[in-house]
């Protein structure tokens, strides 16, 4: 921790204190925490390291939106509104002209008061005609911004121990620091390029398998509103079109508690500058259009990390890959020699055409891999991913009418296996919403980079049904609440059979003011898996019954000081055993005052599990442009402590101190992450300058 410590000194001294303004925070919403959970919790307990998220509210809380001069695609990239909603406000702004003042949306169809007050900080209201910048307005009018980030895991694991780690294979040669580099300029929504460099914990740096430095590296450019293009991305981009059935590489959400989020929406093109490893492309992207019509190419190359099976092996007299690797990490031997010896080639079109209020659109994508991909000879794995080539192709529609907003996406492979996917908004009333989404994606339906409205990660082998209803009987009350029911017509990892499944959620939300807020929820769902203790010749499937009930305050003390609790319980039944149960209660401190150069909050956790079957999870508080969400089972406690200090308008300082305390556990972790002791403590440092 020596050298980055020292690092940050020196940057901290060689700066000048000018006057402090504080750096725009993103203020979390009770769903945006759940939406953020549910990923962490639908992804294997891994968190995501999208940041994109993040980093465009807070440019629009920079910058926000004039909704005056706003086209669709700006509207939809905010993330709160849902599609009517966005119609609407196109449609009335079209008939009744420019918007006085913001609060003249309560006389849009759709728009409440609690959604006004949620827009406020990233919207505003101007009747000034956009002026048009030129090349060297966007050149040179914007804001350079440089983060740093250092992390580290104060105790040492058996990674990091070489004695007890035994051969040089398995053992961390790197050093235990993560470290995260992010230049960025930016000019308002228009011009954004910029670099990432990132190191994970017992990655080498700057020797012997990362003499070029850090692990990772990604650079971008991306342009809008040229003319007729409107979009052009070099270097790192995402694509994202349709419903996710053929390309969606984006952060985005499935079920919870806002239950017209169901639709997938964002420009088919977005600049990519993350620390994750692989929904991106690198590339050319080009995105032109006029008033009814936009057209999208784009092409990438890029290195890919596999589980590389030589010819020579006992399996295959050819070479092959059996997995593509996802997690990003070049620690160990092992993990060094799966680094970026798979190729892959992608490209791709989009097309939309607008006919009043129906869209219409054609995607395609192909990709080619260098060594073709071949998995375990497993009965779920007849109808995986094989070979070399793979093409997605699919027309997808909108159409908006009254009160009916109607979605989806038709979508087939190159092996001719279909998915379908179709859903239906409808504003019932004034203050009742509801939605409905069909899926039916069948089992050879296969697919990269993709992330649809599933109840698994990936659209494949999935029949359901989604049906959601969101009811605010004054402005203090809402109720939301959903049921999925869903099935598996073929096999999947660790279930033996086709089996379906079930998801319930009912939320009841009281805010009669801006100063207090509580929610209550209770969850259930019932998933099928795998169960045989008695070792017997077939794997009998038995449906296992989870249920979770939560309750969480929210209460602002004054304009400096928020308190906030949560309790949380979940029941899982595992048939044939006992009941798990699981316990959680925390308590917040949040500290921000107004017009002031710090801010901080504190947290302090208790929870109870019996096993990691009842484990709970809760999204947690952290330096600017991060956010975590620990998996909590066993018994202990969990507390942090977030400080950030704004030195000057140029120079923000951030730091974190969290730590896991276990009441009764000799060890923390696995593998080599294995930890001797009962605490694990991270310790986090950030500095932006902006220049």
């Amino acid at each position: 921790m020596k050298r980055p410590a020292l690092f940050f000194l020196l940057v901290l001294l060689s700066f000048i204190v000018h006057a402090q303004v504080p750096e725009p925070q993103l203020p979390a919403t009770s769903t945006t925490e759940q939406q953020l959970e549910n990923i962490t919790e639908n992804n294997d307990d891994m968190e995501t390291e999208d940041d994109s998220y993040l980093q465009d509210m807070i440019q629009y809380l920079k910058n926000p939106v004039n909704i005056n001069r706003a086209d669709e695609n700006i509207l939809k990239d905010l993330r709160m509104l849902n599609p009517m909603q966005v119609q609407n406000l196109l449609r009335y702004r079209d008939v009744m002209g420019s918007f006085i003042s913001m609060y003249e949306l309560q006389a849009v169809p759709g728009f409440d008061i609690l959604t006004i007050q949620k827009l406020r900080p990233y919207i505003t209201v101007s009747s000034t005609k956009t002026a048009i910048e030129t090349f060297t307005e966007r050149l040179t009018g914007g804001e350079n911004s440089l983060l740093i980030r250092a992390t580290q895991i104060l105790e040492k694991s058996r990674g990091f121990i070489a004695d007890t780690a035994g051969a040089a294979s398995g053992f961390y040669p790197g050093s235990p620091q993560r470290l995260f580099l992010r230049y960025k300029y930016t000019y308002k929504n228009l011009l954004q390029y910029g670099l990432v460099a990132e190191k994970d914990a017992g990655e080498e740096f700057f020797k012997g398998s990362q003499k070029q430095g850090f692990d990772f590296y990604s650079a971008h450019l991306f342009a809008r509103n040229i003319g007729m293009i409107k979009a052009f991305a070099l270097g790192d981009f995402t694509v994202n079109m349709g419903q996710g059935l053929t390309s969606w590489m984006t952060l985005a959400f499935k079920k919870n508690p806002d239950i017209m989020s169901v639709k997938r929406q964002a420009p088919v093109l977005k600049p990519y500058n993350s620390a994750g490893e692989i929904f991106f492309h690198r590339g050319v992207g080009i995105t032109v259009g006029k008033k009814k019509w936009d057209a999208t190419l784009f092409g990438s190359y890029r290195r890919l990390d596999a589980n590389f099976v030589p010819a020579d092996s006992a399996v295959s007299t050819d070479e092959f890959i059996s997995s593509l690797q996802t997690s990003g990490l070049h620690r160990t031997a092992n993990e060094i020699a799966d680094k970026n010896i798979q190729r892959q080639l992608a490209f791709g079109a989009n097309f939309k055409y607008r006919i009043n209020r129906l869209l219409l659109g054609a995607n395609a994508v192909q990709y080619q891999l260098k060594y073709p991909l071949i998995k375990a000879n497993d009965p779920y794995n007849q109808f995986a991913l094989t070979g070399k080539r793979f093409g997605n192709y699919s027309v997808d529609y909108s159409y908006t009418f009254r009160n009916l907003h109607f979605f989806g996406e038709a979508a087939v492979t190159d092996k001719k296996y279909p998915a379908f996917i179709n859903g239906l908004l409808l504003s019932a009333a004034s203050n009742v919403d509801v939605s409905v989404l069909y899926r039916n994606i069948t089992k050879g339906y296969q697919s990269l980079y993709t992330n649809a409205f599933t109840e698994s990660t990936y659209p494949t082998n999935e029949k359901g049904l989604f049906t959601g209803i969101s009811v605010r009987p004054n402005t203090s009350w809402r109720i939301d609440a959903y049921a999925d029911i869903y099935r598996f017509p073929w096999l999947k990892f660790r279930v033996n059979a086709p089996t379906e499944g079930k998801d319930y959620m009912v939320q009841v939300d009281y805010k009669p003011n801006k100063m207090f807020e509580i929610y209550s929820r209770f969850k259930a769902e019932a998933k099928s898996i795998n169960y045989n203790p008695g070792a017997l010749p077939l794997n009998p499937v038995i449906e296992q019954p989870r249920k979770n009930w939560r309750t969480h305050i929210s209460y602002k003390v004054d304009r400096s000081f928020t308190l906030r609790s949560r309790v949380e319980m979940t029941w899982f039944d595992k048939k044939g055993t006992a009941a798990s149960e699981g316990f959680m209660i925390y308590t917040d401190v949040l500290y921000k005052p107004s017009m002031k150069p710090f801010s901080g909050n504190i947290r302090l956790m208790y929870f109870e599990t019996d096993d990691y079957n009842s484990r709970l999870y809760a999204y947690e508080n952290d330096v600017l442009y991060s956010f975590s969400i620990p998996v909590f089972y066993d018994k202990g406690f969990r507390y942090y402590l977030n400080l950030n200090y704004d030195i000057s308008k140029k120079l923000a300082v951030w730091a974190r101190w969290a730590q896991f305390v276990y009441s009764s556990r000799k060890t923390v972790g696995s593998g080599l992450d294995e930890i001797t002791g009962n605490r694990k403590t991270e310790v986090k440092c950030q500095v932006i300058y902006k220049f």
